[in-house]
């Protein structure tokens, strides 16, 4: 009897392993944290979508951003079936304003929106959403402190320090400068790593010592960013790893995914900023190391689903399926379900 229950019970163990080690190899195929839902979610957002837009009043100039992504982002959703007339059939709201509006400015906006339509004060902003990448600083207003706390922000990445709220805001991908296409010829991996740093400046110490070290060591191609974007891109197609400093330029990550070479981030700490963070399984398609571990540290990791998640990182004149625009879509429409703070009286 007691031979018989050990054996059903490791015939039952034997059976949960082998169901979570397949599971784990499955997921393992996708970059994606929930590969069964994300298309099917992706498809029922782009059939039910709405998005309504808050414009400021006595404002004739055209709305004008920093960074060619915002302006993108806007040009697309303007010009996309997301945007509806009809404030009641609304999902979110975008609160938009130009990058040059004075913290005055936007407070005067939000205060608008609160006593001339009855939707901000349904959740305190919280179904509301704006681009800054800038970002919204700590004042008392009590109509920037709603914005900053309560409503969704879309900023570029990397946001500055303090300026990012990692349960609710978004991150646009840069705007990509090389075209999506690999070389016609097949590129063998010939070096194992590349660095691009434009400077890393006055970053301490470590993060001097480690670039001096990189360049003393054969496996590590060290240099500028190639003015040639057909050199840049032959040198990204035959790197194995892509080297970052997150403090200093990570506009190439997506080009790196792009060309199948595994960005290799150099961070001082966790990075909460990422974009699609809560679409994208970023530990299979990305390294990220301290500047204190050294060049045998960066040599020990490498993935190959970096390719299939960099579609995301596209931006288009005219968007595309699974580009970057329809990304961040995908990331609003999963936080239509903001908290829904209660009314204060």
């Amino acid at each position: 009897m007691a031979k018989s229950s050990l054996s059903v019970l490791l015939f039952f163990i034997l059976g949960t392993l082998s169901f979570v080690l397949s599971t784990a190899v499955a997921d393992l195929t996708s970059p994606y944290l929930s590969p069964t839902t994300i298309f099917p979610n992706y498809q029922k957002m782009l059939d039910t979508f709405k998005i309504f837009i808050c414009s400021p009043r006595n404002t004739k100039k055209p709305i004008s951003y920093n960074t060619p992504a915002e302006s993108l982002f806007h040009a697309s959703l303007v010009n996309s079936p997301f945007v509806t007339q009809n404030p009641n059939e609304a999902h979110l709201f975008f609160v938009l304003f130009p990058s040059d509006f004075s913290t005055r400015s936007i407070a005067r906006f939000v205060r608008d929106l609160r006593m001339e339509l009855p939707y901000w004060n349904r959740t305190l902003g919280a179904d509301h959403f704006y681009m800054s990448c800038a970002g919204i600083g700590y004042e008392s207003d009590r109509n920037l402190v709603e914005l900053k706390k309560n409503s969704i922000q879309i900023s570029c990445f990397p946001t500055p320090y303090g300026k990012f709220i990692p349960h609710k805001d978004i991150t646009l991908p840069p705007l990509n400068p090389l075209p999506h296409s690999l070389p016609q010829a097949p590129v063998n991996k010939t070096a194992t790593f590349l660095g691009y740093f434009r400077s890393y400046g006055d970053r301490g110490e470590s993060l001097s010592s480690l670039v001096n070290e990189l360049s003393g060591d054969p496996e590590f191609v060290i240099g500028s960013n190639a003015s040639d974007q057909l050199t840049h891109k032959v040198r990204l197609a035959s790197s194995k790893f892509c080297l970052f400093f997150y403090a200093v330029d990570v506009s190439g990550i997506g080009d790196a995914l792009r060309f199948g070479c595994v960005p290799v981030v150099i961070t001082e700490g966790p990075i909460q900023d990422l974009p699609f963070l809560d679409v994208i399984r970023w530990s299979e398609i990305a390294v990220f190391v301290g500047a204190g571990g050294g060049a045998k540290q960066l040599k020990h990791r490498m993935r190959g689903l970096g390719m299939k998640a960099s579609q995301h990182w596209v931006w288009n004149e005219s968007p595309q399926p699974y580009d970057a625009f329809h990304t961040v879509l995908c990331q609003l429409w999963s936080r239509r379900h903001a908290i829904r703070y209660a009314r204060r009286e």
